[in-house]
C-alpha cells in the first residue's frame, strides 16, 4: 500500500525534481507539476521503471497562472481521490539590485515565489479543508531571514513571505491540517548551478535534499536544513548586524 499523495510543483528540477525521487522511494504516490512536461514525463518514466508499483501522475503547470492552479490541484485530488501532503516548490531565481532598470526580472521572480505560493496555498487548504486531513509544505530559504542586497533583495522577500503565509496558516489551526516551512540553505540545484563562491557551504543535491525529506516526514514546523552548517547560522542571522550579514551570506 502507498504511503501516501504528495503533489509537488516544480517537480521538473532541481530540489522538486530529487523530492520526487525520494518521496516514491519512501513509497508514495506522485501528483508532478511544472511548466516543462517533457521532463515531467521523463522523470515519470524514471521513477515508474525504478518502482514500478508507484502511481506517478503529470500534468503541466505555470504557477502564475491562478486558474490553472486551482485547476490542476483538483484535477489530482480527482484522479488520486485524496492528496495527503502538497509541497509548494516551485521557484524563481532571477533579479537585479532596485532601481538599476530590471524591475521586469523582479517582479517575474515576486510573481513566481509569492503570488503563486499564494495561489497554491490556497489550492491546497480548499483540498484539505474539505478532505479535513492534509500536510502542507512551503519551501522558503535561508535568505528569508534577513533583507539581502543586490539581486538577492526581491528573492530573498519574497521567501520571507512564504515563511509568514505558513506562519499565518499555522497559526489558524485549520483542523486536520499540519503546516511546515522548510528554509534549505546552499543546494546544489539549476537554480544556482553558476554560482561558485559559496563552495564552502554548498551541498549536493541528493545530500540537501534528504534532509529537507527527513524534515517534512517529521512535520517539523520549521526546519533549517541541512541542519549544519544552516541551523546556528540561522541563529546568527537573526541577531548580527547587517555589516556582518553581508560577510555571511
Amino acid at each position: 500500500m502507498p504511503q501516501g499523495v504528495v503533489l509537488i510543483t516544480g517537480a521538473s528540477a532541481g530540489l522538486g525534481e530529487e523530492m520526487a525521487r525520494q518521496f516514491a522511494a519512501l513509497g508514495y504516490d506522485l501528483a508532478l507539476c511544472a511548466r516543462r512536461t517533457d521532463r515531467l514525463d521523463q522523470l515519470r518514466d524514471e521513477i515508474t521503471a525504478a518502482h514500478p508499483d508507484r502511481r506517478v501522475s503529470v500534468r503541466a503547470l505555470d504557477v502564475t497562472d491562478d486558474d490553472a492552479v486551482f485547476t490542476v490541484f483538483q484535477q489530482f485530488a480527482d484522479e488520486f481521490g485524496a492528496i495527503d501532503r502538497v509541497i509548494v516548490n516551485a521557484g524563481l531565481g532571477k533579479g537585479a539590485p532596485l532601481g538599476t532598470g530590471r524591475f521586469d526580472a523582479n517582479r517575474a521572480t515576486a510573481m513566481v515565489n509569492f503570488v503563486g505560493a499564494l495561489a497554491q496555498t490556497e489550492a491546497a487548504l480548499q483540498i484539505f479543508r474539505t478532505q479535513k486531513r492534509g500536510h502542507l509544505v512551503l519551501i522558503s530559504s535561508m535568505s528569508a531571514l534577513r533583507g539581502m542586497r543586490k539581486s538577492m533583495t526581491t528573492y530573498a522577500a519574497t521567501k520571507a513571505g512564504v515563511a509568514a503565509i505558513a506562519e499565518g496558516v499555522r497559526s489558524e489551526r485549520v483542523p486536520g491540517v499540519d503546516v511546515s516551512v522548510i528554509y534549505p540553505g546552499y543546494i546544489r540545484s539549476e537554480m544556482n548551478e553558476h554560482v561558485t563562491q559559496r563552495a564552502r557551504f554548498m551541498v549536493d543535491t541528493v545530500t540537501g535534499v534528504r534532509a529537507m525529506v527527513a524534515a517534512i516526514e517529521k512535520r517539523k514546523v520549521k526546519a533549517y536544513v541541512p541542519a549544519w552548517p544552516w541551523v546556528p547560522i540561522g541563529v546568527a542571522l537573526r541577531v548580527l548586524p547587517l555589516s556582518v550579514v553581508r560577510k555571511l551570506v
